[in-house]
């Protein structure tokens, strides 16, 4: 593992960075826009830093494609997880100064891997893939409201709704389609996925768009991160009953349907789910369980670059 002389701590927000380096004990702050972050990232080619953020939607995206093209390594943390690192440390105190200190100490004191340097192919697909479920969702909503509708105007009104977005979704997947069909490599990760049983081309497509680490984590890390893998509720004497939480819930939703389908197509998957209902007595847990093997399955799938056996 590297270890990376100087761990530059950065807190983002819609305007501005503010950037602390711990080699100058100062605190910079910088426009959030392209010609200030090229700059900044220009300024540490060459260096063995390291640059640790948290996640803020898209209000990174211009720091993280920078770093990236400059060679610069960087991390994305979980808010929740920098937060309560700098609760730990006692900074109960929050503005942009303290969180980009704590933010630097963090990345000093835990050495975290960097992330992989971002692709802008894979980032559209994901684009696409989430506004293609914010679509099937808005259809969805609106099938329910013609199901408690009674009047006939209102009834047509939301056909014509219903109908608009279907096309809409329609055109979405086309482009889709389009665009893995001009990387290759996207290509025959998709025809990967989908050579596994129940995994059909949405699930694969959730997988690629939304965990890209698929392939790079143990069963145990990729589990945690698609909320598939069991947490203990233990305290004293009580043995508490483990609960899956947190996670990725769209990448755990197209698990959940894909395990559906892999336990009637798979007899391999069908008796351990036999298995896991006759230990636990609940079909839901069973199916939960039949979810996160299949993951570790497609983990080990894109880590090997082999298709279903």
């Amino acid at each position: 593992m590297t270890i990376h002389q100087t761990v530059l701590g950065c807190d983002i927000s819609k305007s501005f960075l503010d950037v602390f380096d711990p080699r100058s004990q100062r605190c910079e702050r910088i426009a959030n826009d392209k010609h200030a972050i090229e700059a900044f990232a220009a300024s540490l080619a060459g260096t063995n830093c390291l640059v640790v953020f948290e996640a803020t939607g898209v209000h990174d995206r211009l720091l993280r494609h920078a770093l990236g093209e400059h060679g610069i390594a960087a991390r994305r943390l979980n808010p929740v997880q920098a937060r309560r690192f700098a609760e730990m440390r006692g900074r109960l105190a929050k503005t942009d100064r303290i969180d980009a200190i704590s933010l630097s100490d963090f990345g000093k004191m835990v050495q975290p891997k960097p992330d992989p340097a971002p692709s802008r192919d894979r980032e559209r697909l994901a684009a696409l893939a989430r506004r293609r479920d914010q679509l099937v969702e808005l259809r969805a909503l609106e099938k329910r409201h013609r199901a408690d509708a009674f009047d006939a105007s209102i009834i047509a009104d939301i056909d014509v709704v219903i109908e608009s977005l279907g096309n809409r979704i329609a055109a979405i997947e086309t482009e889709i389609d389009r665009h893995t069909r001009r990387d290759v490599e996207l290509t025959a990760e998709l025809k990967r996925l989908t050579s596994a049983p129940g995994v059909g081309k949405i699930t694969a497509l959730t997988l690629v768009a939304h965990m890209p680490e698929l392939g790079s984590l143990t069963p145990k890390k990729i589990g945690a991160l698609a909320g598939l893998a069991p947490f203990n509720n233990d305290s004293g004497h009580r043995r508490g009953r483990k609960h899956i939480k947190g996670g990725r819930r769209g990448v755990r939703n197209a698990l959940y349907m894909a395990a559906l389908g892999a336990i009637r197509a798979n007899t391999r998957f069908k008796s351990f789910f036999n298995a896991v209902t006759d230990r636990s007595g609940s079909k839901k847990v069973a199916i939960i369980a039949v979810a996160r093997k299949l993951l570790t399955v497609l983990n080990a799938m894109q880590r090997d670059k082999k298709a279903f056996a």
